[in-house]
């Protein structure tokens, strides 16, 4: 199975949608847990990396390289 290559800033859709019908999340903080936010509603959640990568999609959006 390949591996999909996400990184800080990035824009990715999850397999099940927000309650808020968004499915659209920002990765804002990466290491063992994963923080994602809402791009609708702005709520964010934190998940360990091994069951972020197991619901993630697809990647939407990558973020720019030159971002710190």
């Amino acid at each position: 199975m390949e591996r999909k290559q996400f990184g800080l800033g990035d824009v990715v859709q999850m397999k099940k949608a927000h309650p808020c019908g968004t499915n659209a999340w920002k990765v804002i903080r990466m290491g063992m847990d994963i923080r994602i936010k809402c791009t609708g509603c702005e709520h964010s959640v934190m998940i360990p990396r091994l069951e972020f990568e197991r619901k993630l999609k697809k990647i939407l959006v990558k973020a720019p390289e030159d971002t710190p």
